[in-house]
């Protein structure tokens, strides 16, 4: 036997007594942080989205970028003083909300994102509701990097946006992906996108992961989207959002997505594709698809998300998740019957300095958005949840009043221009830039009653839950929702009449094929839809919420509801 096969035979019975040995210690590989001792890394993300113009406070003391910076500041000296190390990322749109911040162009919400050291946000579709430029301006006021790896130049070969930054947090590469739904070709306003290209998400995603592994520039990779969550990959008309993206991954190559959009709280229920009935103050599951955490912390900046993270062994592992609110209320009863309004959760005092720079901006929005203009009797109803799900008095007042301002047979309204309610009691200019921030024109539109059909057929079979979803009044029709068809009866009170020559209004906005409406060839009527609103209130003085409820105008069928198209 050779002296080579000897030694070879004596090296291989070495390795296998030394891989007995090792046997042993993979027995003692530490399962915990507290077992990896030095070796695990802890960090927390801090995380809020869907800001939509919330620098100040409501009317109740609720939120506010004041109480959120105090909020953070606590937390991070908190993560701090156990050895981590934090990092707060935005979901995105910080845009469109409220009329203090709509006039300036959220320049105070920026500065406030400044103030409270945001580390970067995630590109909404509402940061395309003003020309390029404001965009451009706001993105050189903050002092932290817009990520959106799938947004280009028309060439489609440019970035408008960085597509990833590479964090160090206590000692942890962490690379942030930031991407922006699809439907932001059309939700955004067409005129001031035309020169950018949206690409699918899903594609994007795959090429920065590639990108970085290539590079070995990160040890953990996460993104921060505008994207929408829906349970379980049921996004209906939606563009799929985070779930669906998550999916389409390799196992593991996502560790976490900080979500925005659909603005809803990601509270799941353990083991489930379910949403739990999650209330303000109650614990909070983060979803979980194909090894990725998805996250959101709902609106406005009501709650900081804050997910606590251990990462040793190579892997991530989530030790706790929050919700925390920022000075919610809630309202009591005692025993003998007494309503009081009390926090939920600790009172947080807002920090002291960016209030008082906040409230420069506050007042300077104020002007004349006090004047009182009108009454009504109650509630004009524009919740997100409801007036995206049927038809209400309000959408169907702001149709009302845009069809009689041009004189029209009929009216359609975008149900994701309806931004809020109105409570009962005095209507002033602030309530009207509020329910209609986007300062879209009124168009006026001719077409026959067989072009009308199949312009009907469209927008009034969109599904119910999207911003899509069309308020419509001056029109009596059954809409059959499985065949996408509709059998108009009446047109502004006269015999519909398929050879017939008829006048509607639409928002500028749709007509130019926002909300995927089909586009037209509009007249631009010059008036803004703001301000007609403002005049129609103006006007009537007094309104009786009752004279714009829904009446039955229209029946849909062949759909799981009767308010709407929405099938299994």
């Amino acid at each position: 036997m050779s002296k080579v096969l000897i030694k070879g035979m004596l090296a291989s019975a070495v390795l296998v007594a030394l891989m007995g040995c090792n046997s042993d210690d993979d027995a003692k590989v530490p399962t915990t942080c507290a077992e990896a001792g030095a070796d695990c890394k802890i960090f927390t993300v801090l995380h809020t989205n869907d800001n939509h113009g919330r620098f100040w406070e409501n009317t109740s003391g609720e939120y506010g970028m004041a109480a959120r910076k105090a909020l953070i500041d606590q937390i991070r000296a908190e993560v701090s003083a156990n050895g981590g190390e934090s990092i707060l990322l935005s979901g995105g749109d910080i845009n469109t909300g409220v009329p203090e911040s709509d006039l300036q162009d959220a320049v105070p919400d920026f500065i406030g994102m400044n103030e409270i050291r945001y580390d970067a946000m995630a590109v909404g579709n509402h940061e395309f509701d003003n020309p390029l430029a404001v965009l451009d301006s706001q993105r050189s006021i903050a002092n932290f990097p817009m990520l959106a790896a799938n947004i280009y130049h028309a060439d489609g070969t440019t970035r408008y946006f960085e597509p990833y930054k590479i964090f160090d947090v206590n000692g942890v590469r962490i690379a942030v992906i930031g991407l922006t739904t699809k439907d932001t070709e059309k939700l955004g306003n067409p005129e001031y996108i035309q020169d950018i290209k949206f690409t699918d998400p899903t594609t994007e995603v795959a090429k920065v992961i590639a990108e970085i592994k290539a590079n070995d520039s990160a040890d953990l990779i996460f993104a921060t989207t505008h994207m929408g969550h829906y349970a379980d990959g049921k996004h209906g008309s939606n563009a799929p959002g985070d779930v669906e993206m998550a999916r389409t991954l390799a196992a593991g190559d996502l560790q976490a997505v900080i979500g925005g959009h659909s603005q809803n709280p990601v509270c799941m229920e353990p083991g489930t594709n379910e949403y739990a009935d999650f209330k303000p103050g109650d614990d909070c599951a983060p979803d979980m698809q194909n090894g990725t955490y998805i996250m959101q912390a709902h609106e406005w900046g009501k709650y900081v998300g804050r997910a606590d993270f251990e990462y040793f062994n190579g892997k991530l592992n989530l030790a706790s998740y929050k919700l925390i609110p920022v000075n919610l209320k809630k309202t009591v009863e005692d025993a003998e019957g007494k309503k009081t309004t009390v926090f939920i959760g600790e009172e947080i005092v807002p920090d002291a300095d960016l209030k008082q720079l906040l409230s420069y901006y506050q007042a300077k929005g104020q002007g004349q958005l006090g004047e009182v203009i009108a009454e009504t009797d109650a509630k004009l109803e524009g919740d997100r949840a409801i007036v995206r799900g049927e038809q209400t008095n309000l959408g169907r007042l702001i149709a009302e009043a845009q069809r009689t301002k041009v004189n029209a047979d009929f009216s359609v309204m975008n149900s994701g221009g309806v931004r809020a309610s109105i409570a009962a009691g005095e209507i002033s200019y602030r309530d009207v830039l509020t329910v209609q921030p986007f300062g879209n024109m009124v168009t006026l539109n001719t077409l026959t009653g067989a072009q009308v059909s199949e312009y009907l057929a469209t927008v009034a079979t969109f599904q119910r839950g999207s911003g899509a979803y069309a308020q419509i009044t001056g029109v009596k029709m059954t809409v059959d929702c499985a065949a996408s068809t509709v059998d108009i009866s009446e047109i502004n009170g006269e015999t519909y009449a398929a050879d017939g020559s008829y006048t509607f209004t639409v928002p500028s906005y749709n007509a130019a094929g926002g909300d995927g409406y089909p586009k037209l060839e509009s007249v631009q009527t010059g008036y803004v839809d703001a301000e007609v609103l403002y005049t129609y209130f103006k006007d009537k003085s007094m309104i009786v919420a009752a004279d714009f409820a829904p009446v039955g105008d229209i029946v849909y069928t062949n759909s799981n509801s009767v308010l709407g198209c929405q099938l299994n």
